[in-house]
């Protein structure tokens, strides 16, 4: 794959958030790929920077206490990292939107479905009113919202949790975006609504043709619709590579441990695995390996030593050169 495929490119991303005792390394060294047409999940725990590396890409991690230390973030070829606040407002809505997790706390109250849906369509598009109307319409028709004449009209506590994610979803395609983010978009919604929002989302893909970055800790959820898949720990990529590759060849013992938890039939009626200890806190890492301290597998290595990626072939990398030291190449 040339790199005239890749839409979005971060690469070596650093983000530290700052008090005055303290530092906290919330993203350390993040760099990912999203091609043209492609949906790429960014997977992990709470805490490990999945939303903050995607805030950085729409340059909305607050200033202070969040500073971006390092890396480059390339959009349809130029580095969003050095652009001004005013030319950044001409990608976000436009270029790349965003679906936030929680819609009810991400609409506004106070102004109707169609005000808000319109809006970066107003900002960024010349568009007469009476078709700007027709185009809401049509967002919520496709979005699968039924009477979208009358939903226009209503306000977001007027409509159940479903109903607002769907609305969501519809304000970040009302410019024809490139690539949407999607910020865990059905963590609140039920197992039906969650189906239908994940279908909701590859039938968009089709349609438009565009990429999706989607960020989420549901292992579940990656096996539907991701093409390729990075795995979040502690601030770093842990293991990277095709959905397949991911889930039959998992190379990190945090993967493993990731996959592991995941409810089966085979499973019914045992207690689920867990993996033990909890992500550690971005301001205290500890030294080398940041997993070591939860690895069943480490060596006295990881305690001092930073993993380096190891290649396995067709796109797949991992950092733990100790599990699989006769696999893999170090790149």
């Amino acid at each position: 794959m040339t790199d005239n495929h890749i839409l979005l490119s971060v690469q070596d991303l650093k983000v530290y958030f700052r008090s005055a005792d303290a530092c906290a390394r919330a993203v350390d060294g993040v760099s990912f790929d999203v091609r043209k047409k492609e949906t790429v999940c960014l997977v992990g725990e709470s805490g490990c920077g999945k939303t903050v590396s995607a805030l950085s890409i729409l340059g909305l991690v607050a200033t202070p206490p969040g500073e971006i230390q390092g890396g480059r973030i390339v959009f349809a070829g130029q580095n969003l990292l050095e652009l001004s606040e005013n030319e950044m407002q001409k990608i976000r809505g436009n270029h790349i939107a965003m679906v936030f997790q929680e819609p009810l706390t991400s609409l506004n109250p106070v102004f109707t479905i169609e005000d808000q849906i319109s809006e970066a369509v107003r900002i960024h598009k010349k568009i007469e009113t009476e078709s700007l109307h027709e185009k809401c319409i049509r967002l919520l028709k496709d979005v699968g919202i039924s009477d979208p004449e009358q939903r226009l009209e209503d306000y977001p506590h007027q409509l159940s949790g479903g109903q607002r994610q769907r609305v969501m979803i519809a304000m970040a395609l009302a410019c024809d975006p490139d690539l949407i983010i999607a910020d865990e978009p059905t963590t609140a919604l039920d197992v039906t609504v969650q189906a239908q929002i994940l279908e909701l989302f590859g039938a968009i893909q089709t349609k438009q043709s565009m990429s999706i970055l989607y960020i989420t800790h549901d292992l579940g959820v990656v096996a539907a619709i991701a093409d390729r898949v990075y795995v979040m720990y502690a601030g770093m990529i842990a293991e990277q590579g095709k959905t397949e590759h991911i889930f039959r060849n998992a190379r990190h013992p945090y993967t493993q441990g990731l996959l592991a938890s995941l409810p089966s039939l085979s499973k019914r009626g045992k207690r689920l695995y867990s993996i033990p200890g909890a992500v550690p806190d971005p301001a205290y890492k500890p030294a080398g390996c940041p997993f070591h301290p939860r690895c069943p597998h480490k060596a006295p290595s990881c305690h001092t030593e930073y993993p380096n990626m190891c290649d396995y072939g067709q796109g797949h990398l991992a950092r733990c050169p100790i599990l699989f030291q006769d696999k893999g190449r170090h790149i």
